[in-house]
């Protein structure tokens, strides 16, 4: 009787916790909250992920994100800083641009100066290297300083023939020269009306630095042949001029034609040249001016055939007796009884010492409605080797 009983109670009644029934419905209360957890972490996850890719993609599309291609480089933070301040003098752009470190590229805030940016100033650079004058075969450094020395080895050392059992005599030691050539500042003043800045259409940038580049070519060119030194590059004519004969160090020597403002026989063209030492003539090249590289074109030589002769390729210079000419129009004309023809090594006797950094200010102010720039560069120059350079004066001595 008590056996059935207890059959009852087992089927219809609660299971006794340690039942099998209730080991079951433990662990299937188990799994289900496991299932509801795992559930929620994996949507905490994707919801996670898809705020990332949200962000990721709004940066994607604004316009903070960094430039990558190469048409957007007329955009470039420099450039655009640059046109708001040639426009309308808004600095604040140029104030926090961070700029490079490159050769034209030294910050000058010190006395209220602001860069020109990289494209104009290698338009000018390369305006200056490929005009007419003496900077395009002379030897060009740049330095940091206010000046830069040259040290040149004018002397020689001596020497004697000994015999084997004679005491060696004293020979001469060689001394050394220091040509100290000190930078000076080279300055434009264009002027351009404000009607002119306002007009977005036109190359600003293009026509400032065309003409900075033509007056400092000109001035440039002016001071390395005639410049006195005086808050200007020292040219090589402003040096004292001697026979060469009689030439020593710290002078030109030069060669007489004989004849007061003419060039009297090409053969002086032939001893200027032998003039100059071996060492030297392997680079040398003439410099003259367009009217006495007109009067030198028509010289013959004892067989009739002309001393001049012109490139044979696409923009090789003239040659004069094999060797390149340069016309520089500020050399003296033939009828002033000067030096109208130079020849040498320029490249070892003429140095031209120049910071690499170019400034512009700007000045709306002292000539409305127009504005102002004023820029300017430092540069210095002198002869460096008197001995590579040597003249044709045309005179009688």
């Amino acid at each position: 009787m008590s056996k059935t009983t207890e059959t009852k109670s087992r089927a219809g009644g609660d299971a006794l916790p340690g039942e099998p029934v209730a080991q079951v419905k433990a662990a299937m209360t188990g799994f289900v909250s496991e299932i509801k957890n795992f559930k929620d972490d994996i949507y905490q996850k994707l919801q996670q992920q898809e705020e990332r890719v949200t962000m990721l993609d709004k940066k994607s599309v604004t316009l903070s994100r960094p430039v990558l291609s190469a048409a957007s480089e007329a955009e470039a933070p420099h450039q655009k800083a640059f046109e708001a301040y040639v426009r309308n003098g808004d600095d604040e752009a140029l104030r926090g641009l961070a700029l490079e470190g490159k050769a034209m590229s030294s910050a000058v805030a010190a006395d209220g100066g602001y860069l020109v940016d990289p494209q104009t100033a290698d338009t000018i650079k390369s305006v200056l290297q490929s005009t007419s004058s003496l900077r395009s075969v002379a030897s060009i450094v740049n330095v940091e300083a206010t000046s830069y020395d040259v040290l040149i080895d004018s002397t020689d050392v001596g020497s004697g023939w000994a015999s084997e059992l004679a005491a060696t005599a004293e020979t001469g030691t060689p001394t050394i020269e220091r040509i100290t050539i000190p930078l000076h500042e080279l300055s434009a003043l264009p002027k351009v009306s404000q009607r002119l800045l306002d007009d977005s259409a036109f190359d600003i940038e293009g026509w400032l630095a065309g003409r900075i580049a033509d007056k400092f070519a000109r001035a440039e060119a002016a001071a390395f042949v005639g410049g006195d030194g005086v808050d200007k590059p020292t040219g090589f004519l402003t040096h004292p001029q001697v026979d060469d004969s009689a030439w020593s160090w710290g002078s030109l020597g030069y060669i007489a034609t004989g004849v007061d403002g003419d060039i009297g026989s090409a053969d002086k063209i032939v001893d200027v040249v032998y003039a100059l030492g071996a060492q030297y003539r392997a680079n040398a090249s003439f410099v003259m001016n367009s009217k006495t590289a007109g009067q030198v074109r028509k010289l013959k030589d004892a067989d009739g055939r002309f001393l001049w002769s012109d490139g044979l390729a696409a923009g090789e210079p003239a040659r004069l007796m094999g060797y390149p000419v340069l016309i520089a129009e500020d050399m003296p004309d033939m009828s002033g009884f000067g030096a109208a023809i130079a020849f040498g090594d320029f490249e070892a006797g003429y140095t031209v010492a120049e910071r690499p950094d170019l400034r512009i200010l700007r000045d709306p102010f002292s000539a409305k409605p127009n504005v102002l720039f004023y820029a300017t560069k430092r540069v210095g120059g002198d002869v460096s080797d008197f001995a590579a350079i040597k003249l044709l004066k045309f005179s009688i001595s």
